[in-house]
């Protein structure tokens, strides 16, 4: 008898009119897994085999599924395994931040084929608009150079920057990059490089890439606390992002809190004391220094008091926002994630122990209540440029939803 393992998956649906939602199932079953047979997409998405059949043939003509070698399992007829081809897709991701802007190219399966950085000049966004569309062509040619075939197949590109968006900011707020919020960058950088443009939050594009290559690879249900520059938080809900009714779901910087022992009136927004801008703040770094995360690493491995008196705040809010996440969205696991020194991440997740008591804590957990994500610089610009791919192939309830409720007499 074949083994029955098991496969990640979300269901298809075999009424009529679903193929788009059905064949981004399929897409997404493959990214999960690996690779899967005919009757294995079947079994996992509870499609029909002739359904599964057809689907398959639509991709492999579009060049985004290819067959491997027959494998033979048991006494039975050998089976076809199928992938997901690469080059079948790809997108640019774009970062900007407060001093510097990142860019990063990636194939169907996530994989960083190239990625480009620079400084933002001083000058605001009329200025920083040519930087960024400068390097965006300098990203282009190099992706067409490693995978020629990027040249008729870039899906879009993605924007990543802090948020929140469409609220009334003061414009020497330095938590903020108001000029920026206020900027029409969508349709700069849509008319400078003729591709679709959409934009989130740096915390959502983490978690888009922890979704896509990192820990919530797999999960339904999974919140990305990210910590840069600023602090917020990326919602993973029924295996889709959520972004809120204005995009700024999840800016859990911008929580009024107090310091330990302080009064009420020392509340201040939560980011004030735990991110990497309040950790310079205390050591006197300047946060535009290229070398910053290598001053952070060594000042945290002597250890600096400073950095010990940091972390102690910092987990000292952390906590209560992990319990706080976790007892309204009730998550398979919590992810701690974001542009910090490794060092300093591991140093802040051990402070972090032991977590407060909350609903997380059950038997049979298949995932730590609290665990490391992706800790580099590049983290955003990884999760803006996998936006585009997620937008493209990922299976969205949503739209299924909507379409049965237009349909409906």
């Amino acid at each position: 008898m074949n083994e029955m393992r098991p496969i990640r998956a979300k269901s298809g649906t075999n009424q009529e009119g679903a193929s788009a939602h059905n064949r981004r199932v399929m897409i997404d079953a493959l990214r999960l897994n690996g690779q899967l047979s005919r009757a294995d997409l079947a079994r996992a998405t509870a499609l029909t085999k002739q359904a599964v059949s057809n689907i398959i043939e639509e991709l492999e003509n579009d060049g985004l599924v290819t067959s491997l070698a027959a494998v033979r399992r048991g006494r039975g007829q050998p089976s076809t395994p199928y992938r997901l081809v690469p080059e079948g897709a790809f997108a640019i991701g774009l970062q900007i931040d407060r001093h510097v802007t990142r860019t990063v190219a990636v194939d169907l399966v996530g994989t960083v084929l190239t990625r480009k950085e620079t400084n933002l000049p001083a000058g605001g966004p009329e200025k920083g608009a040519e930087a960024v569309l400068a390097l965006i062509e300098e990203t282009r040619r190099a992706l067409v150079k490693a995978a020629p075939k990027s040249k008729d197949r870039l899906v879009g590109l993605g924007v990543a920057m802090p948020g929140p968006f469409g609220i009334a900011a003061d414009q020497d707020d330095p938590w903020m990059m108001a000029a920026w919020q206020s900027f029409p960058l969508v349709e700069t950088l849509s008319t400078g490089t003729a591709l679709d443009v959409r934009l989130q939050n740096d915390a959502a594009a983490a978690a888009t890439a922890e979704k896509m290559v990192g820990a919530a690879h797999g999960l339904d249900h999974a919140l990305c606390i990210y910590l840069g520059y600023g602090l917020g938080a990326g919602l993973i809900l029924n295996g889709e992002l959520y972004r809120g009714a204005n995009g700024n779901a999840g800016e859990i910087g911008m929580i009024l809190s107090r310091p330990r022992g302080g009064a009420d009136d020392a509340r201040a927004p939560l980011e004030h004391r735990t991110s990497i801008a309040s950790l310079c703040k205390a050591l006197d770094l300047d946060p535009a220094d290229p070398d910053l995360y290598d001053h952070i690493d060594a000042k945290a491995r002597m250890p600096d008091q400073r950095v010990k008196a940091w972390i102690a705040d910092a987990a000292f809010e952390l906590q209560a926002a992990v319990q706080i996440l976790e007892t309204v969205f009730d998550p398979q696991t919590v992810i701690l994630c974001g542009g910090m020194p490794p060092g300093l991440a591991d140093l802040l997740l051990d402070a972090l122990h032991p977590l407060l008591p909350s609903i997380a804590e059950r038997r049979g957990r298949s995932a730590p209540r609290l665990q490391l994500g992706f800790t580099d610089p590049w983290a955003v610009a990884i999760g803006a440029a996998a936006e585009p791919i997620s937008r493209t192939f990922d299976p969205r309830f949503s739209a299924i939803l909507k379409t049965r409720v237009t349909a409906a007499p």
